[in-house]
């Protein structure tokens, strides 16, 4: 006889949950939290881990290529046109990020110290970025004022109501 043991999420296999119906690459979306709040971005692909891929362009408003969980945006119903832009190499390893030793080595020297590590970027990353920046700026210029639109930052003032705007 068999003993069967309770069903666990945490052994399955993680699933591709499904996006809102709004979120389309292409569409210029609103950030919400992180370091760039109230930027616009454009949309350009959905990742394995269920998180968005996302870019300024940089050129424009200083977004970089990033990765951001869908519950963080506001999307618009401004869209462009990304089916020229090859996205394959972009994926969750692309993202990842060499951890730096062990955790435990650490002392609280080195915690408090004058060694502030810099997060560098790899000239791999920075050439990636211009090209998809120079699609995406070939595709935002082709829209009266998206690139001002984009470069502009969102915000609220008192009396606005966002339940009755439309993005």
């Amino acid at each position: 006889m068999a003993i069967e043991t309770p069903h666990d999420p945490a052994l399955q296999a993680p699933t591709q949950g499904k996006l809102r119906k709004s979120l389309v690459p292409g569409t210029v979306l609103i950030l919400l939290a992180g370091r760039f709040r109230g930027k616009r971005v454009i949309y350009l692909k959905n990742l394995e881990d269920n998180t968005l891929l996302v870019s300024g362009p940089f050129k424009v408003n200083g977004v970089p290529l990033r990765r951001v969980h869908d519950s963080y945006v506001i999307a618009t119903s401004t869209r462009i046109s990304v089916e020229g832009l090859d996205l394959a190499k972009f994926d969750l390893a692309y993202f990842n990020s060499e951890k730096s030793g062990n955790e435990e080595d650490k002392s609280e020297a080195d915690f408090f110290g004058d060694k502030a590590e810099k997060k560098t970027v790899s000239p791999e990353q920075i050439e990636d970025q211009k090209v998809v920046d120079k699609a995406l700026l070939a595709e935002v210029s082709k829209v009266a004022h998206l690139e001002e639109y984009l470069a502009a930052p969102f915000s609220l003032r008192r009396g606005d109501r966002p339940h009755l705007m439309k993005f």
